[in-house]
């Protein structure tokens, strides 16, 4: 039997210490092996990557990162958590979206994993009259009800509380959220919602309902319009800042008006910058409530929905795992309720197989991986800590921009906002387009032979406002073409790909140029020679070294057998070659020029 000293057993206690500057130097090394000759600072830097909102993630954070001391769950500032018990009882409230009520959807739910209802009503979705129908059979004192209505919200929330009443629902056990949100209708649709209705209606909520709220401050609008994480912070900031004052002056105590309010953020892929930013957003809105004297009712109650921009319509069966991801970060940011989108969302109404995937994602997490067992598991982490505060101070200066302007429908009307995430947008389609940020099915690793997904479509949501864009949209058009061509001809646009030497030499080349072409529909031939590829265009995939070698005999001869343009799978000069492809291209621009010139409009 081993016996252990006295101090336990020290795994490290015959390993010097090592420091930072050591593993810069271990660093150095191997950039300079691949070209880089950086020292110091600079090599830690040469591995970073740059975020939105001027962020930079390190490749390596220790204890010399300091952040704030994040309190602990249930305390103010609520980083690690709004409830001191957090979710380990049960969980996150498991919440699932309806636009439309299929017989027996809504109560499959229920019975299923689901413990609370996201129903969208009026134009677009339930209507007003059905949603008693919709209803029928729920069990209204234990599953809680959010409605999304817009301009409808008046009426569907006198239907709901007319629904609580007739059947004989306590008061004090009604829990869910009325979803008034009228600057979140005008950033959608660009028109503007009298406040006064909503301000009554909180102050019958407030006085008669006291687990019910009536406002929803939606930040999807503006994720969904291409903003930042620090914007979509930043604006849901201002609402919520903008709804308090309303509420206020139309009598309600702070705490009372903190109380009526629910944020609902959207959760992406990005497994640490979701995490962070819920996070952040309860650390900003705590200050918010003690600079408004009330630091103790300061805990953000927050609704996650994974990311719609994420979503994609080719290969969508990639979407189970976009929504895993995010739903994971979701509950280990500490979000109170989640929303998992079923992967065929992009397409059109789900049907009962992805809403079934949907609900039984966050009960695998729950129940199968115990994510809910430990709160705020990512504390404490210097790459996280640092992060949401790095995150909460862009947040916090985006928020006073929009303050300073007048506030959130000031911006809302000015245009300005629209602007700030136009930009934004705008940069992260040029790493779409280069494919810096790859999705995955889409612009990477695309099907050209999947069987598409059909589904009935939604209905139209409410436009107007701010757009509504998707990650895959510029790679959707260029299919789009491919299609089409496919249905007039019966076949795909082709390109050659023309490999030269051994297969050691052309296959890491001959293997990017497929999946590019492909990404924009373009059916890559490999077999026989160019003469029987139907092809009018090739492509040289080979090494460098055989480039210098061939490239130029060998696009001359393709010419020569027909070829209109040649490619070169790399960077170089060679006679007889009209373009060049390689890692970071624009390959939408390469894309859209060869359908061009492929004469598939």
């Amino acid at each position: 039997m081993t016996v252990l000293p006295d101090d336990g057993l020290s795994l490290a206690a015959e390993f010097p210490d090592a420091t930072q500057e050591q593993w810069q130097r271990l660093v150095e090394g191997v950039l300079r092996k691949s070209g880089k000759e950086v020292s110091g600072e600079a090599a830690e830097d040469a591995l970073s990557t740059t975020l939105e909102d001027g962020l930079r993630t390190r490749p390596l954070y220790t204890a010399r990162d300091t952040a704030p001391d994040p309190g602990l769950p249930g305390f103010a500032p609520y980083v690690r958590g709004g409830r001191p018990e957090g979710g380990v009882a049960g969980g996150w409230d498991v919440r699932q979206r309806h636009q439309a009520a299929p017989d027996g959807a809504v109560l499959t739910d229920l019975e299923n994993g689901v413990t609370s209802l996201w129903l969208l009503v009026g134009r677009g979705g339930i209507p007003v009259s059905g949603l008693a129908a919709a209803l029928d059979g729920v069990y209204l004192d234990l599953a809680p009800v959010v409605l999304d209505a817009g301009r409808d919200t008046e009426a569907a929330a006198a239907e709901l509380l007319r629904l609580y009443d007739g059947k004989g629902v306590d008061p004090e056990a009604v829990r869910g959220n009325l979803g008034a949100d009228p600057l979140g209708y005008e950033a959608r649709t660009g028109e503007a919602l009298d406040f006064a209705p909503v301000a009554a209606l909180a102050r019958r909520v407030a006085e008669e309902f006291p687990g019910l709220r009536t406002l929803t401050v939606d930040a999807l609008p503006y994720h969904e319009a291409g903003g930042s994480a620090a914007q979509e912070l930043g604006a849901s900031l201002a609402t919520g800042v903008a709804y308090l004052r309303e509420l206020t002056e139309a009598g309600l105590g702070v705490e009372q008006a903190l109380g009526q309010l629910e944020f609902r953020y959207a959760a992406t892929a990005d497994q640490f910058l979701t995490i962070a930013k819920l996070r952040a957003a309860r650390r900003l809105w705590a200050r918010v409530a003690e600079v408004s004297g009330a630091a103790d009712a300061g805990a953000q109650v927050q609704h996650a929905v994974t990311s719609p921009v994420m979503m994609s319509r080719r290969d969508p069966w990639v979407n189970m795992l976009r929504t895993t991801v995010a739903t994971l970060a979701a509950g280990v940011g500490g979000a109170d309720s989640v929303t998992v989108l079923p992967f065929d969302h992009a397409i059109g109404l789900p049907d009962a197989f992805a809403r079934r995937i949907a609900r039984n994602t966050s009960t695998i997490l729950v129940e199968e991986s115990h994510l809910a067992r430990v709160m705020d598991p990512a504390g404490g982490s210097w790459y996280v800590e640092q992060l949401t505060d790095e995150l909460a101070h862009a947040g916090w200066e985006f928020f006073r921009t929009v303050e300073r302007d007048g506030g959130q429908a000031a911006v809302l009307r000015s245009g300005r906002l629209r602007t700030d995430l136009a930009t934004t947008w705008a940069e992260r389609s040029k790493r779409l387009a280069k494919r810096r940020e790859p999705i995955t099915g889409v612009s990477e690793f695309p099907l050209l032979a999947e069987k598409p997904v059909v589904r009935e479509p939604a209905p139209e949501p409410p436009s107007g406002g701010l757009p509504r864009v998707r990650r895959d949209e510029a790679y959707e058009e260029l299919r789009a073409r491919s299609d089409a061509h496919l249905a007039a001809t019966g076949s795909r646009p082709r390109i050659y790909l023309a490999t030269l030497g051994p297969a050691a030499a052309h296959t890491a080349r001959a293997t990017f140029a497929a999946n590019l072409f492909q990404a924009g529909g373009i059916e890559p031939v490999t077999e026989g020679g160019f003469e029987e590829s139907g092809a009018t265009e090739a492509v040289l995939c080979s090494s460098d070294a055989l480039y210098a070698e061939q490239a130029e005999q060998t696009a001359g001869s393709l010419k020569a057998a027909g070829a209109r343009h040649v490619v070169v799978a790399g960077r170089g000069e060679f006679a007889g070659v009209d373009s060049y492809v390689f890692a970071g291209c624009d390959a939408v621009a390469v894309l859209s020029e060869t359908l061009d010139r492929m004469g598939v409009s």
